[in-house]
Order: structure tokens, then sequence, then C-alpha cells
């Protein structure tokens, strides 16, 4: 047997590694199955009559058939016949031998005998069924649901936007004011341009390329509605050109009626571009320049230029390259072949350096650098070993995050005194990453620049607009992490590809923006020529639910036809995904309307499963939990992870998890004793002694106070009543895990034990693995069946970040719609993915409960400001009877 195996392995990964030579599309059309391969030890293989599946294949073309399922135990060179065969009839084959006239998914659960769906049977005692039961007969009648209750006009009330315009005077007064503000704008504009200061700042704009257009620029401005500028980067199109307008309006006594504004890609970029504009026009920041991001903002009254991030803008408007390298030396090629893949030459980047640093003698200028992700750490480790760069009396290595606070990030813009001599070596990682704690990243500006020099080493996060006027040389990688959707396979990806001409040319500007300034590309430029010219637009790479959500609120028709009319229109299959997880989650109805839910969700900026969850929390009294975790989601988790001390990062966060085998439950615990030492003033020790983020737990309680405002707004909350109204059950874990479960549904793993170990399936993409920065990385057996995740990513594997252990009957009570299985003898969720049986008298239960909760949740949807305790109190207790009564073991 064991040989019959080996065989079979060797058969299976030498079809794989054929495969994966073959290109993208035959990868879809073909795809080995690892379980078939185990099937295979236990079934006699038999002999593939090709004649015949010639004649079904050619049948099933031509009939009404859309698939064609066959489970036979074919070798592994039968099954490439196979789907040679259906590559030639223009068919697809996939796993199981399913024949196809579309493209088929990588995992089908139906096809999947032996992890496909499961069987899970509910056990109840006596004692708990006869409570619920009672529970909920008191309750009975006490939720009637009026069909007439005009819930629309509820709507119209609760959520209808108003605008506030305070009308103190007259027309006449107002006029006035407005001239009088010119006058003032313009009188103090000429001002600022007369000083000796100002004359400085205007000689060196006066040299940028932008101010050779200046007038041609507003005479096109004035004659036309849309105007598209394209120039060199570094040319002044960010900086020049805004001004250019602002000074035209004030000068002609038009500034009181100027707004213009001006999106900028990262939070960093819109900080330092308007800190920059500002100081050119010689002012403070937040007097006529200004900017704005999430939950920070620096502008006044008098702010006529705002730069701002696209999220605040949309918020106030409601190569895979086949080459071959012949003609390069040996070292070369081997080098450059690293690039196919995930990894990178470090060697060749440190090497990069060392030719700047040491061959060219140009040991006075700066370095930028720019990299993949957490390749930074590994490039550091490159550069300690490095004899002349790992000089520890002259090399220091401090991060420095993208998300760091944004006082400390400006630090990097810094140029150091003209008259430094000493020459030692400060690297200054950039990324979005959170592997270093912030107290440490502050350390970098406790030392003076006299007597250092900036290595940058920077993600893709320095390609915004920002000057960096000491950075002289830059060493491009060509590759970038990017999010991309795969909407088959229902599965966002986060993988290394090359980046787009428009990026690298980009980094090439990040030099010589105020100096002249070199570019080392570590590419051929065979490669540079075969990117494709532009990054792939969002649209088609992301996930596109909150978009289809929007687009409905705008009632802009269909959601499918609106996007067909883009201009590069989403995959079909991605807006299909999404409109059905919209209807999953109740925010659409079967006709593709907003339903009431659906219009609330509408009005919180965030993803629909973490806006659902937010409302389940209040409605349950579970809303400081609900607030924490779902700033936690939409913003960063706050723990933080480094390199050198990953054991007791992990250990920390796991002693926050306790029992719960919960990430989310860890990081509700983190904030609540961080609040806890904030009282006490001693947060900043707790951060350090925990590994946590004090500035992004200081942004999620700003975020926290963000949705509360907005669930006061259309009616969840009232304030007048108090915290404590809202939260007679956050201290119940059971009942918290069970909102976790409302808002992440259908988002559910399965937890099956396997000897000593538990393995894990979902509906989607089959088996799966835990994040290793998760608490439950590591845990061989759970306490419950199931899980529900927040994020599903496909990097080296498919990994699951941030679960929560949940019972069967918080899946039951709050998932999704129960249907009955198709034997009639139990219920069935997910599309029958997950079976349940039971006792006739326990299913009854358990569908009249949940018939009740729905009717209590959809008239507290229709209308907000029902008190769930006094017209729901007999559903409520009887749910909280249930989920405390669940079994410890599965």
């Amino acid at each position: 047997m064991g040989e019959d195996f080996m065989v079979i392995w060797r058969g299976l990964r030498r079809a794989h590694m054929e495969c994966a030579g073959m290109g993208w599309v035959f990868r879809k059309v073909f795809s080995v199955s690892w379980c078939m391969g185990l099937w295979c030890m236990e079934a006699k293989v038999e002999v593939l009559d090709e004649n015949d599946w010639w004649s079904k294949m050619e049948q099933m073309k031509r009939g009404g058939e859309q698939e064609m399922i066959a489970k036979r135990n074919y070798s592994c060179g039968d099954q490439q016949t196979l789907s040679d065969m259906a590559y030639q009839l223009g068919l697809y084959l996939g796993k199981t031998l399913v024949v196809s006239k579309v493209p088929l998914p990588n995992y089908r659960a139906d096809l999947d005998e032996s992890h496909g769906s499961t069987q899970k049977e509910i056990r109840m005692s006596t004692e708990t069924e006869r409570r619920v039961g009672n529970l909920l007969a008191s309750s009975r009648g006490a939720v009637p649901v009026d069909e007439t209750s005009g819930a629309s006009s509820q709507w119209e009330k609760q959520s209808s936007l108003t605008l506030n315009i305070s009308k103190s005077g007259s027309v006449l007064e107002v006029d006035t004011a407005k001239e009088r503000f010119n006058v003032e704008l313009k009188h103090r504009q000429e001002k600022i341009k007369a000083s000796d200061s100002s004359k400085t700042m205007q000689s060196f704009r006066e040299k940028l390329p932008a101010s050779k257009v200046k007038s041609e620029f507003l005479k096109a401005v004035a004659a036309n509605q849309v105007l598209v500028v394209s120039g060199e980067t570094g040319c002044g199109k960010t900086t020049q050109l805004p001004q250019f307008i602002l000074e035209e309006e004030i000068s002609s006594f038009r500034g009181a009626d100027c707004s213009i504004i001006c999106t900028q890609p990262r939070r960093i970029s819109a900080i330092s571009v308007a800190a920059r504009v500002s100081s050119e026009r010689g002012e403070s920041l937040g007097e006529t320049v200004g900017y704005q991001i999430r939950l920070e903002a620096k502008h006044s009254a008098q702010t006529r230029l705002l730069f701002c991030t696209t999220g605040i803008l949309l918020r106030q408007l409601d190569i895979d390259i086949d080459s071959h390298y012949k003609n390069y030396s040996t070292s070369t090629r081997h080098s450059l072949e690293a690039w196919s893949g995930a990894q990178l030459d470090l060697g060749l980047v440190s090497g990069a350096m060392m030719n700047i640093f040491v061959a060219m003698r140009m040991l006075e200028q700066f370095l930028y650098s720019s990299l993949v992700g957490m390749t930074i750490y590994k490039l550091l480790d490159k550069i300690k070993a490095n004899s002349f760069l790992g000089n520890p009396s002259k090399f220091l290595v401090l991060p420095l995050h993208g998300s760091m606070p944004t006082i400390n990030q400006r630090a990097i813009f810094d140029r150091p005194p003209s008259n430094v001599r000493q020459v030692t070596f400060i690297v200054v990682p950039i990324h979005t990453a959170k592997s270093m704690m912030t107290d440490l990243c502050i350390t970098v500006f406790c030392f003076s620049f006299s007597t250092f020099r900036k290595i940058v080493l920077a993600t893709n996060i320095a390609e915004s607009s920002i000057t960096i006027d000491d950075v002289v040389y830059v060493i491009d990688c060509g590759k970038a992490k990017e999010t991309s959707y795969d909407a088959l396979n229902k599965l966002a990806c986060l993988l290394p590809s090359w980046i787009s001409r428009a990026s690298a040319h980009q980094r090439r500007g990040r030099a010589g923006r105020v100096q002249p300034g070199f570019c080392y590309r570590l590419y051929p430029k065979m490669i540079h020529d075969a990117m494709l010219q532009y990054q792939l637009p969002e649209i088609l790479r992301m996930p596109l639910q909150e978009l289809c959500l929007h687009i409905k609120s705008l009632q802009l028709g269909a959601v499918a036809s609106f996007l067909a009319k883009a201009l590069q229109p989403p995959d079909p299959l991605s807006v299909q995904n999404a409109i059905e997880l919209l209807k999953t989650i109740g925010a659409l109805d079967d006709m593709e309307e907003l339903t009431p839910r659906g219009r609330h969700l509408c009005m919180l900026p965030l993803d629909p499963n973490i806006g659902k969850m937010l409302l389940m929390g209040s409605i349950f009294q579970c809303l400081d939990p609900a607030l924490t975790i779902a700033s936690a989601l939409a913003h960063r988790d706050p723990f933080v992870l480094p390199i050198n001390r990953k054991e007791e990062a992990d250990a920390a966060k796991k002693s926050f998890a306790g029992d719960s085998c919960s990430d989310h439950i860890a990081l509700l615990k983190a904030f609540e004793r961080w609040k806890d030492a904030k009282r006490n003033s001693r947060e900043r020790a707790f951060c350090w002694e925990n590994f946590l983020s004090p500035v992004t737990l200081q942004m999620m309680e700003d975020m926290r106070s963000q949705f509360l405002d907005l669930l006061s707004d259309i009616g969840f909350v009232n304030k007048s009543r108090g915290a404590k109204a809202y939260n007679q059950y956050s201290d119940d874990l059971e009942m918290v895990c069970a909102i976790l479960c409302a808002g992440l549904y259908p988002n559910v793993l399965q937890c099956k034990r396997r000897g000593k170990r538990t393995v894990f399936y979902t509906k989607e993409v089959g088996k799966v693995d835990i994040h290793p920065a998760s608490v439950n990385a590591g845990v061989h057996l759970f306490p419950l069946p199931y899980m529900v995740y927040s994020e599903k990513v496909k990097t080296t594997s498919i990994y699951i970040r941030d679960l929560t252990n949940i019972s069967d009957y918080a899946l039951l009570l709050f998932g999704g719609n129960l249907m009955p299985s198709e034997n009639g003898e139990g219920i069935a969720m997910l599309g029958g993915y997950l079976h349940f049986s039971a006792s006739k008298s326990i299913l009854e239960l358990i569908q009249k409960l949940r018939g009740e909760l729905d009717k209590l949740l959809r008239r507290k949807i229709e209308e907000p400001g029902l008190d769930i305790p006094a017209k729901g109190k007999g559903v409520v207790d009887a749910v909280i009877e249930l989920l405390h009564s669940q079994n410890v073991r599965y």
C-alpha cells in the first residue's frame, strides 16, 4: 500500500507541476484533486474508455446540460487524457472528474464527499428544552409585526439627511461679508508675497516645469469644465497647479467663493503635501491651505485649498512574463530568475547599495529603496551581515511605519544640516505593517540627523505624492504585493506581482525632485517594456459588495447594468458574488432592492458585514464590544509583532484571549485593559509590556465615537439613555460571540477532528489554514464545532484571519436562513453545506425561536426606536438561555 501511495503521490505531483507550466488559461481548465489521490488508495484504478468519454462529452456539448459528473477512479495519466479531450472540445475539466461548459472553481463542496458538508446532531437536555419553551411561550404575541406600519416613512424620518443653513442676515449682509473676506484674502496674499522669504520661495517655484505653463493652464481652466493635465513626476502637478488657481481667484477678488479639493491616495501624502504648499505660501498649515483625513483634520473657515484622501471626498459627495536570459551572464541569470516568484534576490539589492556607497563614493547622499512588504526585514538581516554597512558603530536599524503617528512620519522628510561631516547610516523602513512598537519608532527622532545618513526601505507607500528632499538614489525591485479578487473561487489574494510602468515611473521620481538623482532598476528592460502601462483599477481587484450597496442607495438602477457602463467593467461574476452576499446578510431582497436593513447599512461607512455587526450589537445590548471589534476590523489590529520577540508577542495576545479561542475577544479585552491603564496614566507602559500599538488603540477609541454618532443618527442609539442601557450583555461572552456570528456570516468554518488535531474547511475553497498570527494557531482541539472569521486570503497558502469559535446554537439563531434538509428530517444552512439533525421537538423549538427572533429583528430594523427589552424580553431571554446551554465539546 505504501508503494502504491508513493506512485500516486509522484503522479499527482508531476501532473501538478505540468499544469503549473501550462499558463493561466489551462490552470483554470484542469486542476489536480489531492483528495482523489487519497481515494485512489482505497479503490481499484479503472481503465479509461476514451471513445466512450469522447462520445459523452460531444453529447453534453450539443445538449442542454451544463456539466457532467463522473466519480470514477482513473489514473493520473488517464485524468490528463480526459483534460486534453475536454480542452479540444472547448470544455473544462475540474476536480472529481467534472466536465463543464463554463470555467470551474478549484473546489466544489457539493462534490467533496469527505469534507463537502457536515451532519451535526443538536443535543439539548430536557431541562433546557423546557426552560427555553416556557420563555418563548411567555413572549408569544408580544412581538406583533405590523405589515402596514409605514416603514418607508419611518425610514425617511430617521435617516433623512438635512442641511442646516443658518440665515443670520439679509442677502446684502452676506454679500458685504464676502467682499470684506475677498479683500482680506488679497491683502494678506500681497503682504506675504512682498516678504523676503516669499521671494526666495517664489524663485524656487519658478524653476519648476509647471511654472512655464501657468498662463496657459489658467486659460484652459477658465475655458473648460473638465481638464486633464499630464506631466512628469515632480513637475509640480500636485503642489503648483492648485496654487495657481487659488492665487488667481484671490487676486481677482473671488477668493471667498473658491473651494479647491485635491485628493491623495494616502494619509501621509495629504498631510505632507498640505504642509509643503502652506510653507510655499508662507503661512501656517490650516489657514488657506489645510488637510482632512479620517478622524484627523487641520483646516479652518478660511481654508480654500483642502488636501484629503479619496474616501473623505467620496463621503462628502455621498505579469507573468515568459523571459529567457540567454544573453546575460550566469550570475545575472540566477539573480533575475529569482524575480519569477515571490522570492526577492536580496543580495542584488544590498549589492546595489554597496555599489552606490562604495564604488561611486557618494556617501554624502541619501538613498531610497522600494521593496515588497516584509522583505524589508529580510533585507535588514542581510545588511547587518554586510562587513561595511553592518558596522554597529556606524549603522543603526530603526523601523519607521506607515501606520505610526503622523507627527513622527513627517520627520522622515527632514533634511539634516548642510555642515554634516561624520557618516553614520540610519536605515528607515517605511510600510503599513505593524511589526514594531510605535514607541520604538519614536526613538528614531531622538537622534540628531547631524550624525546620521538615511537609507529608506519602503513599500509602495512611497509611490504617492511625497517629496523627501535628500533622497538622490532609488533602487527599484519592480515588485509589489497587490490585492486581487478571484471571483471564481470567491477568494481575495495578496501575492507579489510586477508593478506597472506608471508605478515604476513614480518610484524613479522619488529621486531628483529637488536635485539631480539616479534610479537603479533591478530587472531587465524587456520586463519593464512588458509591464502593464497602468495598475489594474481597484474595481477589477476587489470584492464589490460595498460599492453595490452604494449604487442601490443612489437609486442608479440594476447594479449589473450600471457597472457594465464603466470604462473597465468588473467581471460579472464579481458583481453576482457581491449581490448574493448582500442578499445573504439581508441588505437586498430577492428583487435586488434595498431592504430597511440595507438602507441603514448605507449610512455606515463600513464593510456591510461589519455594519451589520454594529446594528446587531446595539439591538442586543452588546454595544461596547461591537463598537470595539468593528473599529479594529475597519482600521487595523492593535497587536504588533516584533520580529525578534515573536514568541513573547504571541503569548501576550493569547493571554488576552484566555480560553475563548477568539481573536476578536483578545482585541476586545486588550482594548478594555488599555482603557483601564489610561485612566491610571499607565497606557504607554501597558502598550509596551503587551505589544500593543497606542496609536492604533487611540484611533479605535476615536472611531468608536464616530460609529456611536452614526448609530445615533439613524435612531439605533439614544444617547440620553446612557451607555448602560445598551450594554446589558456586554460581559456575556456567549452573546458577544453570537453577535460576531450575526455580523460575519456567511464566513463560517467547519472544525473537523482528525485524531489529535483539528482541520478546517470552508464551502468556497475546502481545506484552509489558520493564519500564524491568530491566537488559534497551534491549537489542536477546539471546544465548539464552528468558527466565524473576518478574512480569507491567499498568500503562500489560503489563510483565515481573525477567528472566533462558536456553537451550533449561535449559528442556528444568528446565522443565515434556515431551510429543510434534503431528506426533510433536519435543518440546512449555507445552501445545504451545513446540516443539523435533532429530535422533532427540538427542531420545532429552534425553528419557532428563530422565527420569533426574526420577527423581532424585522420590527426593530423598521422602527429603530423600538425598546427590545420591553417588547421582546421573552425572546431575548430564551436566546440567552439556549446560548448558555451550549455543549462544551463537539
